[in-house]
This record gives structure tokens, C-alpha cells and sequence, in this order.
């Protein structure tokens, strides 16, 4: 699910889960002194003198003196063999890397001081990062499933929308990484490991592997799918503080409630695109109204891995592009996923009452978090099911159509 699926920003909090897990199986013991916890993990958020400030992801801060003979070592992303970490000075550490910090229980009465530090650099964060994201549009491939084989292990996709609609075989092993996102999750990083048969037709899929020159099936090596919904409607109310939307859903007719968090992403259609990828859409094969399945962030294997996930600010061209660019050329060269990746970003203070919507969500009954939100979608609204199957594969596709289908 740059994240319907990054998810790229809790990455590091899966990194530094791996480490604790190569440091000891016991987290978070208290100390007779009450005070830090034998071992805690966090992020550098000051250095001072031979003294580590270090934030924990429950928001607790320590202090902490690092003496000279405190054992330092550096552990690239995702690695899970700490023979293969490295020693490194204190003055390699730097704000922002990750820690795991073991304390020395022998330190003097009334103080707290480091026995192990075992980072993950930010620098080295930020690049696996950017590899797997890379590897993602490369070797990736997302769309709606089709139909399922367990027994073969073969999963079949649909993908794309309009003329650049297409089937995807996926090839599922014995070693392949396969993940389902948690529910009411669009984080790549929530996702849990789940057999093949939890995969049902509808399921919104993503997988990364080696790929058919034709780029019509692939040996996956990874593959995340997860149930999510669509929701078309009308804003009934915004709340910008809470970062909310009332939308009233017109298949339902009932409220539900959008959140939206950073990682959503968000478009308004400028009117002429708008009225383009209806009459593209209209008659096309649609995607499932009303529910759908998807996998987001989103959410993984090994550090940084997640399907690259459009933030609001990713991939806009700005509206000014589509100024004199008539009858549906240019741009996206024609494809509808594309093209809506090209749609200016938007906030949620861009929206208004009454304004239509088209969401991928959560899965959910009257709240739900956004994956995806299209506004100025009034002439798509005629071709909802088809809308809909091209929102939830541009989602998969994190709102990179053109990387993607470049890559494919």
C-alpha cells in the first residue's frame, strides 16, 4: 500500500525489531534502580560530551553515558547475522540512527551507562530504502486477483485500467515472503505473514520477482496483499485540525468518516482529465465497487521494502501540464494510471463540502483511513466500478504509473 499501500517511514521501526532480536529475546527488563530499562531501543535525538539522548517509540527518553569501553557496532539494514556487524567509534554516531542499547548492570549505583550499542546508521536507512524502492518499480508488478490455485500456488491478476489493461500470472514458491496487511493498517510495515489461501479474488496484490519478458507473469519473491474499500461519495463535513472527512457514500447512503494521514495519497482531476478518463473508462471491465482488497504501505521483509507508497507531494506535474494537452494526448501517453498519476497533489485543506470523492480505504464500516483520495472526480462517477479498479492499481502502483509501467 514514495506510503496503498512508503510504506517507507515506519521503516526503521522494523530495523530495529531485527536488531533486537539478533541482541537477546528478552526487551524491555526492568533494572533494580527503576529507572531505564536493562535494554531499550530508539533514536539518537542528542550527543552530547561522551552522554546518548535516545527517544524510544513509546516516547520515553533516556539518558545515557557511553564509556570508553562500551562495545559500539554498526549493523547494515535488515541484516540479521551479527557476526557480520562492524565495530565503529562514538563519533560515528550521529542524531537520528537507530540504537540498541544494553546497559551495564554493573555500572556504579545512581548512574546509567552503556555496557552494548548496536546501530542501524540513518544514512544506511535512507539508502536501502531508496534500492528497494527502486527494485519495486522494476521488478514489481500489482493489480486486482483474479483467481487463486493454492495448491499450484498461482495467483492471477488484472492490472491496469482502459487500453492498458492486462492479466498477470504470479508464480508463489516455497521461499516466497508472503504477507497480508493488517486490519485497518496501510502500513506496509503491519503486515503479517499468511498462507496463500488467505488470498481471495478481489484482493488488491502486490509482488515483486523476476518477470516474464513480457511482463505478463512472474516468480515472486515477495507478495503483500489485504482487504480494503472503495468509497465514492459526497464531503458532508471536513475537519482539518483532525485531519477528517465526512463523505456520504452513495452505495451505502450511510456517513463514514476518512481519516487522513502523510502517507495518503491525494489528487484532484483538473476538469478536462476528468471527463477524458470517464470516456476511456466507460464499458471497461471494473474492479469491484463498494469493497475491494488492496495491500498499501504500506507495510515487510527485510528492512526498507515496502512498494513504494505516493505521498501527497509524489509524482504531481501540476495542473499547468495538462493546460494544452487536448484530446487526451501527451502526458500519460494515453494510459488512465498514468495520466492520474500526473493529477496535481492535494492537502485536505484543498477540499470543501460538497465536493465529490473517490477513496481506497481501510477496511472498515464508519471510519476508515485513506490509501488513496481523488477528488474532482464528478464525471467518473458515471463509470464508478470502472474508477475504481483504476484507483486501486495506481494505489498498488504507489502512484508511480509512469515508473511502473516503464518498468514493465
Amino acid at each position: 500500500m514514495n506510503g496503498a499501500m512508503k510504506i517507507w517511514n515506519s521503516t526503521v521501526v522494523r530495523l530495529a525489531l531485527s536488531i533486537a532480536l539478533l541482541a537477546t529475546a528478552t526487551l524491555m527488563t526492568p533494572t533494580a534502580r527503576g529507572q531505564a530499562p536493562a535494554r531499550f531501543i530508539g533514536t539518537v535525538t542528542s550527543i552530547g560530551g561522551t552522554t546518548l539522548t535516545v527517544k524510544t517509540d513509546a516516547g520515553q527518553s533516556y539518558q545515557v553515558e557511553v564509556p570508553s569501553g562500551a562495545a559500539i557496532k554498526r549493523i547494515a539494514p535488515g541484516e540479521k547475522d551479527l557476526t557480520k556487524a562492524a565495530a565503529m567509534q562514538f563519533s560515528d554516531l550521529a542524531v537520528g540512527d537507530r540504537t540498541l542499547v544494553k546497559l551495564d548492570p554493573d555500572a556504579p549505583a545512581g548512574t546509567t551507562q552503556a555496557l552494548q550499542i548496536i546501530a542501524v546508521k540513518q544514512a544506511d536507512v535512507a539508502q536501502k530504502q531508496q534500492q528497494d524502492r527502486e527494485d519495486w518499480q522494476k521488478r514489481g508488478v500489482g493489480g486486482l486477483v483474479k483467481s487463486v490455485d493454492a495448491g499450484a500456488g498461482v495467483l492471477v491478476l488484472t492490472s491496469g485500467a482502459g487500453a492498458a489493461a492486462k492479466t498477470i500470472t504470479v508464480h508463489t514458491a516455497k521461499a516466497t515472503m508472503l504477507k497480508r496487511y493488517a486490519p485497518a493498517s496501510v502500513s506496509f510495515d503491519a503486515a503479517v505473514p499468511a498462507p496463500i489461501d488467505a488470498v481471495r479474488p478481489g484482493d488488491q496484490l502486490r509482488a515483486r520477482g523476476t518477470k516474464s519478458p513480457d511482463g505478463a507473469s512472474i516468480d515472486a519473491e515477495e507478495v503483500v496483499s489485504g482487504t480494503f474499500r472503495n468509497i465514492s461519495g459526497t464531503i458532508t463535513a471536513t475537519d482539518t485540525t483532525a485531519s477528517t472527512l465526512v463523505v456520504k457514500d452513495l452505495t451505502t447512503k450511510k456517513q463514514v468518516t476518512i481519516h487522513i494521514t502523510p502517507e495518503a495519497q491525494m489528487r484532484k482531476l483538473p476538469e478536462r482529465m476528468a471527463t477524458m478518463l470517464a470516456a476511456r473508462l466507460k464499458g471497461t471491465a471494473g474492479g469491484g465497487a463498494g469493497r475491494s482488497n488492496g495491500g498499501v504501505q504500506q507495510a515487510g521483509g527485510g528492512a526498507g521494502s515496502a512498494p513504494p507508497a505516493g505521498g501527497q507531494g509524489g509524482g504531481q506535474a501540476g495542473g499547468g501540464q495538462w493546460a494544452g494537452q487536448g484530446g487526451g494526448q501527451g502526458g500519460g501517453g494515453g494510459d488512465p494510471q498514468q495520466m492520474l498519476s500526473r493529477a496535481p497533489a492535494i492537502q485536505i485543506a484543498d477540499l470543501k463540502k460538497g465536493d465529490a470523492v473517490m477513496v481506497v480505504a481501510t477496511d472498515g464500516t464508519t471510519e476508515v483511513t485513506a490509501i488513496t483520495l481523488v477528488a474532482g472526480v464528478e464525471p467518473l462517477l458515471q463509470a464508478p466500478e470502472a474508477s475504481q479498479s483504476l484507483l486501486n492499481n495506481w494505489s498498488m502502483g504507489g502512484g508511480s504509473g509512469a515508473a511502473d509501467a516503464a518498468a514493465q
